[in-house]
C-alpha cells in the first residue's frame, strides 16, 4: 500500500528502529559501536546508486555548534553560485525540516513519493537484518536526501552528523571535507566517559587524502583528530585563537566580527559562539569552492559573496526572540557553556525580571545548567516534554531537589505551555523569559507560536 502522507513516509522510516528497541529496550543506552551499524545504509546508496552523482560534500560534527556551522556554510556556497544541498538534525517542527536544497525544505509530495520509490529496495535489505541490528533512520533520512539532491541537481552538500561520526550514516557519503565544531563530553553511555573517545567517535568522519579543519580544541582533542587525520592519509588543519574571527559587539540582527580579508561582517545570527561557527564555516566554504568551478577566490566577488550569506544566514531555534513584552528568547542551551555563552550574549538587553524556563536531558550536566541560569533568574521553572523518546527528561522530584542547591526560586512544570504562561505571568509586560531548553521542547515553542521554516 502506497503512503500518502508525510506520517505515513516517517512510521515506514521509523519502524526498523521501533522494532528493535522492542524487542531491546536498552538499546538506547548502549554504546555506539556495539549497537549502531551503517552497513544497511552502505548497502543501500550502492544498490539505488545513490553516490554516483559527482557532488561535493562536507560532513559536520562536534558538541555543540554544528547544526549552525552547517547553515552558516551551506548559504555561504549558495551565494558563491552552487545549488547546495543540505541535511541537518534534529528538526524542530516538521522531519522535512532535516533535508533542505538552497534553503528550502523538502515538499511533502517529494518526501512521499521518494519513500514509496525506495521503499521495496528497504524491504529487500531489512530481511536480511536480524536483530537488535535495524536500519537507522538516519540512514533513510540521508537516501531520500540524497536522491531529491539527484533531481535537483545539487553540486555541494553540507551534512550534520546526528551524533559521534564513526556510526553515524551520514558519515557513509564521500566526503572530502570533514568540519570540527567544539568537541566536549556527551552522550557519555553512547560514546563513551572520557573526551578523547568522544573525539575518536567524531574523528570517524574523516576520509583518506580529505581534508579536515577544527576550531580550537583541548590538546587531547586535537590529538586525537591529528593521529585519525594521519592514519587516513588527510591533510588537517585547526584553526588558532589567533586567527578566529575577532568579536566587535552584538547587533540587532546577530553579531558583528572581524574575519581577515573580509573585515567587520555580520552573521545574522544570536550569541557570540557565533564567530567561531561562522569562521569555520568560511574556511570550509572556501576549501569546497576550490575544487568547484566559480569565481576565484582571489577576486573581490568572492568576498562579497562570503559576506553576503554571513548576512543573509537563518537558523531557526537558536537565541531567536519569540516576542516583545515580556521579551521571550529560545534557544537550545543544555550545557554548562551554551547557557553561559547565552547569558553572556543577551545580558545587554535582560529586562527585570528575569524568569527562565529550563528544561535540560538527564544525560547531560543538569547541575551544572542549573546552577548558570540560577544566577541570572528571579525565578526559575523547569519543563520537559515526551516528544522524542531519546531526549529523556530527569523525574520532576529529581530535578527540583538539583536546583534547589542553588535557588529555593524554583519550581517544575511538566509542560511547556502551562510553564510559558507561569513565566509570562511572573514577567509581566517589561520582564525578560529565556527558554534554555532541550530541541524537542524548542520545535514545541516554535509549535505554540505558529512559526514554520519552509523557507530559511
Amino acid at each position: 500500500m502506497p503512503f500518502i502522507t508525510e506520517e505515513d513516509a516517517i512510521t515506514f522510516i521509523m519502524r526498523s528502529l521501533r522494532k528493535a528497541r522492542i524487542a531491546f529496550p536498552e538499546l538506547e543506552r548502549q554504546p555506539d559501536e556495539l549497537t549502531r551499524d551503517v552497513t544497511p545504509t552502505r548497502e543501500l546508496l550502492r544498490d539505488v546508486r545513490l553516490l554516483d552523482a559527482p557532488r561535493e560534500y562536507a560532513v559536520v560534527t562536534g558538541s555543540k555548534g554544528k547544526g549552525s556551522t552547517t547553515a552558516i556554510m551551506a548559504k555561504l556556497l549558495e551565494k558563491l553560485g552552487h545549488c547546495v544541498g543540505m541535511i541537518t538534525s534534529p528538526h524542530l517542527v516538521s522531519f522535512r525540516e532535516r533535508i533542505r536544497v538552497n534553503g528550502k525544505m523538502i515538499p511533502e509530495a517529494d518526501l512521499v513519493r521518494i519513500v514509496n520509490e525506495l521503499e521495496p529496495a528497504i524491504v529487500n535489505l531489512e530481511k536480511s537484518l536480524t536483530p537488535p541490528r535495524y536500519f537507522s533512520p538516519q540512514g533513510l533520512f540521508l537516501a531520500v536526501a540524497l536522491r531529491w539532491f539527484d533531481e535537483q541537481g545539487v553540486n555541494a552538500a553540507v551534512l550534520e552528523v546526528g551524533r559521534g561520526g564513526r556510526y553515524d550514516d551520514v558519515g557513509v557519503v564521500p566526503n572530502k571535507l570533514s568540519l570540527f565544531t567544539p568537541i566536549l563530553l556527551e552522550h557519555p553511555r553512547q560514546l563513551g566517559g572520557t573526551v578523547e573517545r568522544i573525539a575518536w567517535h567524531k574523528a570517524g568522519i574523516i576520509k583518506p587524502y580529505s581534508y579536515a579543519y577544527s576550531v580550537p580544541q583541548a590538546p587531547e582533542v586535537l590529538d586525537v583528530l591529528q593521529r585519525e587525520a594521519d592514519m587516513q592519509s588527510a591533510e588537517f588543519a585547526w584553526i588558532a585563537p589567533s586567527d578566529m574571527g575577532e568579536y566587535l559587539r552584538e547587533t540587532e540582527n546577530g553579531v558583528l566580527f572581524e574575519l581577515g580579508r573580509y573585515g567587520e561582517v555580520e552573521v545574522a545570527l544570536k550569541g557570540r559562539y557565533q564567530v567561531e561557527n561562522a569562521t569555520l564555516a568560511v574556511q570550509g566554504a572556501g576549501n569546497m569552492h576550490g575544487r568547484l568551478a566559480g569565481i576565484s577566490h582571489a577576486s573581490p566577488e568572492y568576498v562579497e559573496a562570503i559576506r553576503a550569506g554571513l548576512r543573509s544566514v537563518r537558523w531557526a531555534g537558536r537565541m531567536q526572540k519569540l516576542q516583545d513584552h515580556p521579551a521571550v528568547y529560545v534557544d537550545g542551551a543544555t550545557t554548562v557553556i551554551a547557557a553561559e555563552a547565552m547569558i553572556e550574549s543577551l545580558k545587554s538587553v535582560l529586562t527585570s525580571p528575569v524568569i527562565s524556563i529550563v528544561a535540560t536531558p538527564e544525560d547531560r550536566d543538569t547541575a551544572g545548567v542549573y546552577r548558570v541560569m540560577s544566577r541570572i533568574s528571579q525565578h526559575m521553572i523547569l519543563t520537559a516534554n515526551d516528544i522524542n523518546p531519546k531526549v529523556r527528561f530527569p523525574e520532576a522530584e529529581i530535578a527540583l531537589n538539583t536546583a534547589r542547591q542553588f535557588t529555593d526560586q524554583v519550581e517544575h512544570i511538566e509542560r511547556l505551555q502551562p510553564a510559558l504562561n507561569r513565566a509570562k505571568a511572573l514577567a509581566g509586560d517589561t520582564g525578560t523569559i529565556l527558554m534554555a531548553v532541550a530541541q524537542p521542547v524548542v520545535g514545541e515553542a516554535m509549535l505554540l507560536y505558529g512559526l514554520t521554516f519552509e523557507q530559511i
